[in-house]
């Protein structure tokens, strides 16, 4: 395949040492790019004054590293509860902002399970995302939902469904792996049209589960949800790997990256694991093979 001309990004909180000391092993580790937590703590958008603001862009830049974008996920059914949207609306919207002036336009989230159309939940789920979708193509940015709560199609036609595509994609191959099943080679050239972001990942499904056992889902509660919850939790439905040691078949899914002409970051996200710095920088030499 043609060589990745990508570069390579860090989710800082994988870490897990803090916003400081994890932006310096994303450098130290070979990283050119990082993502951070912007929800709540010292990178909530509601503490950071403009000065704030331009000290962390100028620290981030100083250390040689970009910000590929900002993690804005508010938990929670997404945007499937009218009731609770407004704030999310409003709190998705201070984040954007907060990205923009570090110098970045892209903010990942999950929106919640996208269920069958011709349902009060998802117009509900339209119309949030319709209002981020302009106000993030006013201002020349995206919001990019994650990959994994439902097929690459079924999202697609969410998308299509939305005025525009300030609301895109942030794609995540070992997501469909663990939870769809759905063919992450095949997501990227469905979605080829909306992927803004990725997520460098891997894992392995061991049985079929629901999505709504997973991410849950508004109104969804069955007899045996904290039976297969405790099963998800135990590794036992499925399990993140390190790199190159899941089902993600990275030589087809980098190579259909390329084919689609996908410029954007490739950036590592460890979310289990007791050594994540060693499990990252495997990660970067992993990906460095494919440049």
């Amino acid at each position: 395949m043609e060589k990745l001309t990508n570069k390579i990004g860090v989710i800082v909180d994988s870490f897990g040492v803090g916003l400081r000391e994890g932006l310096k092993k994303a450098r130290e580790v070979g990283a050119e790019g990082v993502q951070m937590y912007a929800v709540s703590g010292e990178m909530d958008p509601g503490q950071l004054l403009l000065a704030d603001r331009k000290a962390l862009k100028k620290e981030i830049a100083g250390l040689g590293l970009e910000i590929s974008a900002l993690v804005g996920d508010l938990g929670g059914h997404g945007f499937q509860d009218w009731q609770e949207n407004p704030f999310k609306i409003a709190k998705s919207k201070a984040i954007l902002d907060l990205a923009l002036d570090l110098g970045c336009n892209i903010v990942t989230t999950h929106i919640g399970i996208v269920p069958e159309q011709d349902t009060e939940i998802y117009r509900v789920m339209q119309e949030a995302c319709d209002e981020l979708n302009r106000y993030a193509k006013q201002a020349g940015a995206y919001f990019a939902i994650e990959t994994g709560p439902e097929t690459a199609q079924h999202l697609k036609a969410f998308l299509d469904s939305l005025s525009d595509d300030g609301v895109s994609v942030n794609f995540d191959p070992a997501n469909m792996v663990m939870v769809t099943g759905d063919d992450p080679v095949q997501g990227v050239h469905t979605l080829k049209n909306y992927i803004v972001h990725t997520h460098v990942k891997d894992g392995i499904r061991y049985q079929d589960v629901d999505p709504r056992e997973v991410y849950g889902a508004l109104g969804f509660e069955p007899m045996d949800h904290g039976k297969i919850s405790k099963m998800v939790t135990a590794g036992e439905v499925f399990r993140e790997t390190p790199l190159g040691e899941g089902n993600v078949d990275f030589d087809a899914y980098f190579g259909a990256l390329v084919e689609i002409g996908y410029k954007g970051y490739l950036t590592i996200e460890r979310e289990v694991g007791g050594q994540p710095e060693e499990d990252i920088r495997q990660a970067v030499s992993f990906i460095n093979r494919y440049r």
